[in-house]
């Protein structure tokens, strides 16, 4: 069965995620574990890491998986940004330990101009410092970039990259976003497109390295560079390409949906598409 979710709120307290999440019918889910729009975080109340644990456990869903805030950039060459990205990595992992989440997502960065070399080096070094000391188990999953201008990560060969030079690779993985494949002009939308870009990450990579997919329609085109989520089957990539998507390999993966919060279709409608396309 495949295994499908979304990312859920965590207002109000941590814990409230797994009821949401239930409400939802998912299989597995995603949740920020602090304010992802800021530096600074409020600690975990009194209990608040043991009621997540407890519910999660009796709601059965399984995996659950961690996000970083949006605000990081492990690939910075601005010390400033850089110091306080580890710092709030390194505290990421802390905060899903203690919660029981036993993988992280964090988008990589951008180099701001000083080159894909620099990039790199940075986020090897970045992910190091994060790693160093932990003693959790917590794996550390890079999510692809779109190829926007200045990314670090949108290809798979230089994701690639960054896992052979991290000094902890068992503890470093990918979170596969499709909008950001698609964007980055990886062809999903046919079975032999398909193909070729799974061929083109195992070469890179290897398709086990692959810890979680997020399922994303496209506002913008094939190629087009542009990190624009769209309801599933409303987008570029379709509902043919969701059709291939939802058949293939990928399938085998927990699957979690990041679609838009708008008047045009539910969270419920997205799952319904989701669930009938699989099938």
């Amino acid at each position: 069965m495949v295994k499908l979710g979304f990312h859920v709120s965590i207002s109000g307290s941590i814990d409230m995620a797994v009821e949401r999440a239930l409400e939802l019918n998912c299989d597995t889910f995603q949740i920020f574990t602090r304010n992802p729009r800021s530096w600074t975080s409020r600690e975990l109340r009194e209990g608040e890491a043991e009621a997540f644990r407890d519910k999660r456990g009796r709601s059965g869903i399984d995996p659950v998986f961690g996000h970083m805030p949006y605000i990081l950039n492990l690939a910075s060459p601005d010390e400033e940004v850089y110091g306080r990205s580890i710092d709030s990595l390194r505290s990421g992992l802390e905060r899903c330990s203690s919660l029981g989440i036993p993988m992280l997502v964090t988008h990589i960065g951008s180099h701001l101009g000083r080159g894909a070399d620099l990039g790199v080096a940075r986020v090897v070094e970045a992910l190091g410092s994060a790693l160093w000391g932990d003693d959790s188990s917590v794996v550390i999953l890079l999510e692809n970039g779109s190829g926007s201008r200045n990314k670090v990560g949108s290809s798979f060969e230089e994701l690639n990259r960054i896992l052979e030079d991290v000094a902890m690779p068992e503890r470093v993985a990918v979170c596969l976003d499709t909008c950001h494949a698609f964007a980055a002009g990886y062809e999903l939308r046919t079975y032999e497109g398909l193909e070729g870009t799974l061929e083109s990450f195992d070469a890179a990579i290897g398709l086990d390295r692959i810890g979680l997919v997020h399922l994303n329609d496209s506002v913008g085109g094939f190629g087009a560079t542009i990190d624009h989520h769209e309801h599933i089957g409303l987008g570029e990539i379709g509902l043919e390409g969701f059709g291939v998507i939802m058949t293939s390999s990928l399938a085998r993966l927990p699957m979690v949906m990041e679609t838009p919060v708008d008047g045009r279709r539910t969270d419920e409608e997205n799952m319904s598409v989701a669930r009938r396309l699989a099938s």
